[in-house]
C-alpha cells in the first residue's frame, strides 16, 4: 500500500505541476513556432488606447495622439508573460477616398501649363474600438509575439494631420514605440488622464508592412529610436520625388495616371472631421501647393524633406527589404537605394526580390528567422545568410535563389550604341553608331503599340542580334542621349524590351519589357534647375533605369526603345514634338553578368 500511495502522489505532483507549466515562446531550425496555448484567438487581449506623441499638426492646443490597438495572449496577464512586438502602422486603417470624377490631375494639357483645379473628396471614416486592423495577428500570436496597430496622423481616430512623408510621419511610430519601451505615455482616451502602461512589452519591437504600411516602418527607422530592433519593408514608397517625378518630369505611378501627393492626402485623410478644414488649409493647401511644383517637376526643399535616403543617418534596425522587379506602382528603385546605403552604414540587411507587381512579402521562414533573431534572441545565423534572394523567373515565390549580393557581384556594365534605321529597327551594338535619327511625340499611341511595332515614326528602336545563349542582367541600366527638341519642353521615355514583343492572354509579367526610365531633358545639367530647350540645340540627357534581375532567353533580342510622352505615366501634350537624336552621342550600359565576354558570346552568331 505504502510504494502504490507513493506513486500516486508522484503522478498527481506530476500532473499538477505540468498544468501550471508557463507557456513560453518555441523554437525550432531557428523559427518561432505555433504555440497551442497561445493560439485561442477568443483568449487574446485586445484593447485600444492612444499614445501622446511631441507634435501638434491639427491646430488645437494638444500634442497629438495617436490611434494604438494591442492584441497579446492572455498569459501576459496572467502569467506575467512579457513578449516582443510585431508592429504595424497605416494611413489605410480607417477607409479612404473613393475613386470620383476628377480626384485625379487632368493630365492632357501642354507641358509647362498651368493645370485646371481638381475635385477634393471626403473620406467617410469607417470602423469601430477597439480593432484598428486585424492583419499580422493570425501570423504573429500564436508564434509568440503580440502585434501592434496604430493609425497615423490624421487617420482614423490618430490626432494630427496626414502630410505624406512629412516628419510627424516619422515621429508618430516612435512615439509609439517609445511607450512599447516605457519612454512615452499611453492614455485610455483621446483626451484624458488615465494612463496605460505597455506592461507586458519586452522593449523589442519589430515592423512591417506594404506599399505606404512599408513606408512607415523605415520612416520610424530613420529616428534612430531605441527598441526598434529589425523592420521588413514591403514594396515601400522611399522617396515621394521618386513615387511622383522621374528625373525632372512630372510622372505618375503606374496605374495611377494624374495621382500626386496632393491627391495622396485626400485619399488617405480620415482622421477628424472637424480638423479637416484647419489640415487642407495648412498642408494640402499651402505646404503642398507651394513645394510640389507640377510645372517644372524640379527637386527642391519639399521633396528633399520626403526622401527617407537623407535621413538614414541614425538608423539602426536591421533591414530585410522586398520589392518586386515589375512593380511599375512602386518601382524597385525605392528599395534598392536604401538597401544599398544600409549597407553602407555597417547596418545587417538583405534584400529579396521577385519578379511580380506590386507587394510580395518574403517567404514566410524569412520573415521568421529575421524577427526570431533579432526580437527574440535567438541566434539562429540569419545574420550570416546570403545578403540578396532572387526569385527565379520560373519559380515560386517561397524558392528564391541566394545570391553573394545585389546586384550580382559577377555583373558589369555593358556599353552599347545604336545605329541608324530606328524608326524601323536598328542595331544596339559594341560600335559606336554615327547620324541623326528623328521621331515625333503622340501619346496616343501607347508603349506596347510602339514597342511591336515594325515601323513608326514615334519612337526609335535599337535591337541586339539575336541571343544564341541565355544573358543574365542584374543591377541598374544608365542611359545617356544627346538629343535635340523642337519645342522648350519635351517628356523623354525609354524602354529596354525583350523582342519579339509577346501577345495574348498567357503572356508572363517577365516577358516583353524588361525595364523603364522617364526624364526631363530641360533638367539635363541639374535637377533642381531645368531650363528651356532651344530649338535645335542639342543636350545630353544622362539617367538610371530601374534596377532588374532578369535573365533573357537565347532566341530573343534586347531592344531599346526612345519615344516621347508614354501614355500610361506621362503628361499629354499635343502631338508634333520631334526630338532628333545623335546618335555618336547616345549609348546605353547594361549590367551583364560576365560582362563584355559574356554579352559578345551571347551574340555571336
Amino acid at each position: 500500500m505504502k510504494k502504490i500511495f507513493i506513486s500516486t502522489f508522484t503522478f498527481l505532483f506530476v500532473i499538477i505541476a505540468f498544468s501550471q507549466e508557463k507557456a513560453v515562446p518555441i523554437f525550432k531550425d531557428g523559427e518561432a513556432q505555433i504555440v497551442p496555448a497561445f493560439e485561442d484567438s477568443k483568449k487574446w487581449v485586445r484593447h485600444d488606447l492612444w499614445v501622446e506623441t511631441n507634435f501638434n499638426t491639427d491646430g488645437d492646443e494638444t500634442m497629438d495622439r495617436m490611434h494604438v490597438s494591442v492584441t497579446r495572449p492572455y498569459q501576459t496577464d496572467t502569467e506575467g508573460l512579457k513578449l516582443p512586438v510585431v508592429y504595424v502602422s497605416s494611413p489605410y486603417f480607417a477607409g479612404v477616398a473613393g475613386n470620383v470624377d476628377g480626384l485625379f490631375w487632368d493630365v492632357k494639357h501642354e507641358l509647362g501649363a498651368v493645370e485646371k483645379e481638381r475635385v477634393h473628396p471626403e473620406v467617410q471614416r469607417r470602423g469601430k474600438r477597439p480593432i484598428i486592423s486585424n492583419s499580422h495577428i493570425k501570423t504573429w500570436v500564436p508564434r509568440g509575439y503580440i502585434v501592434v496597430h496604430s493609425s497615423s496622423p490624421g487617420t482614423g481616430l490618430s490626432q494630427g494631420a496626414p502630410t505624406v512623408g512629412g516628419i510627424n510621419e516619422s515621429l508618430a511610430p516612435k512615439a509609439v514605440i517609445d511607450w512599447l519601451c516605457g519612454r512615452a505615455k499611453g492614455y485610455t482616451t483621446p483626451d484624458g488622464t488615465e494612463e496605460v502602461a505597455a506592461f507586458w512589452s519586452t522593449g523589442k519591437v519589430g515592423m512591417t508592412g506594404t506599399s505606404y504600411n512599408g513606408t512607415i516602418p523605415l520612416a520610424a527607422a530613420t529616428t534612430g529610436v531605441d527598441g526598434l530592433e529589425a523592420i521588413i519593408p514591403i514594396a515601400p514608397n522611399t522617396s515621394y520625388y521618386h513615387y511622383y517625378r522621374a528625373n525632372g518630369l512630372v510622372r505618375s505611378p503606374g496605374g495611377y495616371l494624374g495621382e500626386d501627393i496632393d491627391v495622396l492626402y485626400d485619399f488617405i485623410h480620415s482622421g477628424d472631421e472637424a480638423k479637416r478644414p484647419y489640415n487642407n488649409k495648412t498642408v494640402r493647401d499651402t505646404e503642398m501647393k507651394n513645394g510640389m511644383d507640377r510645372i517644372t517637376g524640379d527637386y527642391n526643399d519639399f521633396w528633399a524633406g520626403r526622401d527617407y535616403l537623407l535621413q538614414m543617418k541614425p538608423m539602426k534596425a536591421a533591414l530585410l527589404m522586398s520589392h518586386g522587379f515589375n512593380d511599375w506602382n512602386v518601382m524597385p528603385e525605392h528599395s534598392y537605394r536604401i538597401y544599398a546605403q544600409a549597407k553602407k552604414q555597417g547596418i545587417p540587411s538583405q534584400i529579396f526580390y521577385h519578379q511580380n507587381g506590386h507587394g510580395g512579402p518574403p517567404p514566410m521562414t524569412m520573415r521568421n528567422r529575421w524577427f526570431t533573431h533579432y526580437l527574440h534572441g535567438i541566434d539562429n545565423g540569419v545574420e550570416k545568410d546570403a545578403r540578396a534572394w532572387i526569385v527565379r523567373e520560373n519559380d515560386a515565390m517561397d524558392q528564391p535563389t541566394p545570391y553573394a549580393d545585389y546586384p550580382n557581384p559577377e555583373a558589369s556594365l555593358v556599353p552599347l550604341y545604336p545605329t541608324q534605321g530606328g524608326l524601323s529597327k536598328g542595331n544596339l551594338a559594341l560600335d559606336k553608331g554615327k547620324g541623326k535619327e528623328t521621331l515625333i511625340d503622340d501619346y496616343t499611341v501607347s508603349g506596347n503599340d510602339l514597342a511591336k511595332a515594325e515601323e513608326s515614326k514615334h519612337r526609335l528602336l535599337y535591337v541586339t542580334p539575336k541571343l544564341t545563349e541565355n544573358i543574365h542582367l542584374s543591377g541598374t541600366a544608365n542611359i545617356t542621349i544627346r538629343l535635340s527638341s523642337s519645342k522648350a519642353a519635351a517628356n523623354l521615355s525609354v524602354w529596354l524590351v525583350s523582342l519579339p514583343w509577346k501577345d495574348g492572354e498567357k503572356v508572363k509579367i517577365t516577358e516583353n519589357i524588361i525595364t523603364r526610365g522617364w526624364a526631363d531633358p530641360q533638367n539635363h545639367s541639374s535637377l533642381t534647375k531645368g531650363e528651356p530647350l532651344e530649338s535645335g540645340k542639342f543636350y545630353t540627357v544622362q539617367f538610371d533605369l530601374m534596377p532588374d534581375d532578369q535573365i533573357i532567353p537565347k532566341g530573343q533580342q534586347i531592344g531599346l526603345m526612345i519615344f516621347s510622352s508614354d501614355q500610361e505615366y506621362t503628361l499629354h501634350p499635343s502631338p508634333g514634338t520631334e526630338l532628333t537624336l545623335d546618335l555618336s552621342g547616345t549609348t546605353i550600359s547594361l549590367p551583364v553578368v560576365g560582362g563584355v565576354s559574356a554579352f559578345a558570346k551571347a551574340v555571336k552568331k
